[in-house]
């Protein structure tokens, strides 16, 4: 079951003032709640809300969160910030593989908040760790679970997943999938698990100037009928703004990382159109790719990529950016 398929009744919903149904926005992006869950900078509760309001404005219904994101503060905040919308029409996408501990390193009471988290991916540790999910958000269901970036493929294949398998079956969650910034784990993935999962999540490999999951990953998510969401557009921050924020997967960008997104942005300025746009506009050219997630902590930042979703990019800037970005592997 491809990402559209199982969710696009939700995630096409769309009713708000600023978007609908019929926009890109409202069928295609989605609200990463990462920079909710205080990810660098804090962020007020009130502003959190403010945010994912902002989103549901602008025609935005697919929302996609962690235990790991501020140790369960992201899904608490999302929960509330939803608590008086009708649940049918959003899709909520969380993750499994961690459990949030406390400053000693104990595991938090159920649906609680801590301060950092561990990895686990056994069957035990999947159903506690949706448990805490469900509450802190408020809900008796996700339409979307992931495997968290799991470090142990093998231990992910035999504990986590069947256990995902059984809460699918259960219809506790609509689709099951992957997420992760390293692409070789996720093809791994999809071929050893072909008509398990539903969905991948490349973070950060399907972007202007790194398309490392086109090599391989795509392709046999393709093959194998798995949908793609891809996040981590922004590459950190070099593709948000290469001046103000040369950052690429939360460390600094190499020269030669930062020179391209700066000829990037110049070419999209020769015409007219943004960096920001042309990156958060850019997976969705990817056979495959059937949404983008763009994380967001302010309600401009929503605007920003919410504009960006329905702007008219000339087909003569994507050649452009594609002869910048080759060679195509960009790696750290």
């Amino acid at each position: 079951m491809a990402f559209r398929a199982g969710l696009r009744p939700l995630t096409a919903a769309g009713d708000g003032d600023g978007g609908g149904a019929d926009t890109v926005a409202a069928s295609s992006f989605g609200l990463g709640c990462a920079p909710i869950g205080n990810l660098f900078t804090p962020v007020e509760q009130a502003d959190a809300e403010s945010t994912v309001g902002r989103a549901l404005e602008r025609g935005i219904r697919f929302f996609d969160t962690a235990p790991h994101y501020g140790a369960g503060v992201s899904e608490q905040r999302l929960g509330a910030a939803l608590s008086g919308v009708d649940r049918d029409t959003v899709a909520l996408a969380t993750k499994i593989g961690r459990t949030i501990v406390d400053a000693d390193g104990a595991a938090v009471p159920t649906g609680g908040t801590g301060t950092g988290t561990v990895g686990d991916l056994s069957r035990d540790g999947v159903l506690r760790s949706l448990e805490g999910s469900l509450a802190r958000l408020r809900t008796d269901r996700v339409d979307l679970l992931y495997l968290h970036d799991p470090e142990d493929v093998d231990a992910a294949l035999r504990g986590a997943l069947p256990a995902l398998l059984e809460l699918r079956d259960q219809g506790v969650v609509r689709a099951v999938g992957v997420g992760m910034v390293r692409t070789e784990p996720v093809a791994r993935f999809v071929r050893e698990a072909a008509g398990v999962l539903d969905v991948v999540m490349p973070a950060g490999r399907v972007t202007l100037l790194d398309r490392t999951a086109l090599d391989d990953l795509l392709p046999a998510a393709r093959e194998r009928g798995v949908g793609v969401v891809a996040a981590g557009v922004y590459n950190s921050g070099v593709l948000a703004d290469p001046v103000a924020a040369p950052f690429f997967d939360y460390h600094p960008a190499s020269p030669g990382q930062v020179e391209r997104a700066l000829r990037m942005a110049a070419a999209c300025e020769a015409a007219g159109v943004d960096l920001p746009t042309a990156a958060a506009r850019y997976p969705l050219r990817v056979p495959g790719v059937e949404a983008v997630v763009v994380g967001a902590r302010t309600p401009g930042e929503v605007d920003v990529f919410a504009d960006a979703a329905d702007a008219v990019v000339p087909e003569t800037l994507w050649a452009e950016l594609d002869a910048v970005a080759a060679p195509t592997v960009v790696r750290p």
